[in-house]
């Protein structure tokens, strides 16, 4: 694969997950009041609710009065998307695994990096609980983060040394 052709398809799977996170947060914007009870999908489980976080990942610093909060978490998703495109752009040029979870990082975290620079806050909707416990609301970005994160962990536990050339 070309080195053209392969950066592409890194830029793709990125473009999509944004697009993907613009959709789906354009669609609870218009479709779901904010902090209201939500839209059930499976009684027990999930429901689709609207609520919007000012702090990181799980809502972390979200209650936090400092005033430079935002500017922070922008220049560290600025400073982590700086360096995936590294990473991506000094890759192998295989669409692997690692180039997948990179891409998937980097879309999700442009995402989220979209809304704290439009909207000083990220959008969440997507909320799963059993009786009582709770898991933090998140949205399609997170979700293309966490799952590019297991990409890349499977990648290191589960692959196989390379074999070493003269030894």
């Amino acid at each position: 694969m070309s080195t053209r052709l392969f950066h592409l398809h890194q830029f793709v799977i990125a473009a999509l997950v944004v697009a993907l996170d613009r959709l789906s947060k354009w669609w609870i914007g218009h479709s779901v009041p904010l902090n209201g009870f939500g839209i059930q999908v499976i009684p027990g489980l999930f429901r689709i609710t609207h609520v919007e976080n000012r702090g990181a990942a799980f809502g972390l610093f979200a209650d936090s009065p400092s005033a430079w909060k935002t500017s922070v978490l922008i220049a560290l998703s600025l400073a982590a998307m700086a360096v995936i495109c590294y990473l991506l752009w000094k890759s192998s040029y295989a669409l692997n695994t690692t180039s997948i979870g990179l891409s998937l990082i980097l879309g999700g975290a442009a995402g989220n990096f979209w809304d704290r620079i439009i909207r000083g806050r990220v959008v969440d909707f997507l909320h799963f609980y059993i009786g009582t416990y709770s898991w933090p609301d998140f949205n399609v970005a997170d979700s293309a983060i966490v799952v590019g994160a297991i990409l890349l962990i499977a990648e290191i536990l589960f692959s196989r040394p390379r074999a070493v050339e003269g030894a």
